[in-house]
């Protein structure tokens, strides 16, 4: 497990004090993501210790840009057995989902300005992360609810890789669906995978775009 560099306060913070945001989200990543089985994929990296936590302190978007450049630059530079995938947690910022939608356009316009387009993709996550054409407690949206937002960094190449072991990658989201509906809300809630680290995000949805 990595952490950005505490030499820039105003984008990432020292991680002895900001560390349990991380722990929260590797806490939901062992838990969901990986003990779920909702990304075959993510044990490998995580095992490795090939996944990359980046803490985005601020409430600036336009500084959350910035700090964003940096990890794409980073992630491509680093070799892939270092630093295979990023994950950048953003506890103080986009906590309302349509907020955290829209400003995914600007994330794809920094990989466009980066002439990244079809090396590194941007994925997605949020507390209360909605599909369109779903309730906001369908229990099927914690497929991609995190404990707090998150973009997630990942290597095309990588994602070549994987899916050329696991031939049947296009069906993952259909079995995710019909593992959360089997696990129902009660049993999500049973996995603990929220945030405890006293900076809990708001409940309240709007409607999905």
């Amino acid at each position: 497990m990595t952490f950005p560099s505490p030499a820039a306060p105003a984008r990432s913070s020292d991680p002895a004090v900001s560390s349990p945001f991380i722990s929260d989200t590797i806490r939901w990543l062992e838990r969901a993501v990986i003990g779920l089985n909702l990304c075959p994929f993510a044990k490998s990296v995580h095992v490795k210790g090939q996944i990359h936590y980046s803490l985005a302190m601020t409430e600036s978007l336009d500084e959350l840009l910035g700090l964003l450049r940096d990890e794409l630059a980073a992630l491509v530079v680093t070799p892939a057995e270092e630093r295979d995938t990023t994950l950048i947690v953003l506890p103080h910022c986009l906590h309302d989902f349509l907020d955290f939608n829209e400003f995914l356009g600007r994330a794809d316009a920094v990989l466009e300005e980066m002439d990244l387009e079809g090396t590194v993709q941007i994925a997605s996550f949020h507390p209360l992360y909605q599909f369109a054409g779903t309730d906001v407690d369908d229990v099927t949206n914690c497929t991609n609810r995190s404990p707090y937002p998150t973009l997630h960094l990942l290597r095309e190449d990588s994602i070549d890789r994987a899916v050329e072991v696991f031939p049947e990658a296009e069906m993952i989201f259909e079995r995710n669906i019909a593992t959360l509906e089997s696990l129902g809300a009660l049993g999500w809630a049973e996995l603990g995978v929220g945030p405890e680290s006293g900076h809990a995000v708001p409940t309240v949805q709007t409607a999905a775009p």
